[in-house]
């Protein structure tokens, strides 16, 4: 089983993969609608909204827990470095 490299999603069914197409490595949840990968802005906004939608944080708390989840992430891994 892959998981997505941008959001950490475990992607089985060919339906979880970007264009249903099982050879990329993100999930069909940082995928724009042509296929391509969101940029770090886009799916830091999207995972914060994500963030306060199921969990309730608030905007600055949750940002601050999707940029130390992202950090981890190898899409993110350079761009986030923390230190």
């Amino acid at each position: 089983m892959k998981k997505c490299i941008a959001c950490g999603m475990p992607m089985q069914a060919p339906s979880e993969f970007a264009l249903s197409d099982t050879s990329k490595d993100y999930c069909v949840h940082c995928a724009r609608p042509d296929g391509t990968m969101q940029s770090l802005e886009e799916k830091l906004k999207s995972m914060t909204a994500f963030i306060v939608r199921t969990q309730g944080l608030d905007i600055q708390a949750a940002e601050s827990a999707a940029r130390s989840l992202m950090a981890r992430l190898p899409a993110w891994q350079e761009q986030l470095r923390e230190g």
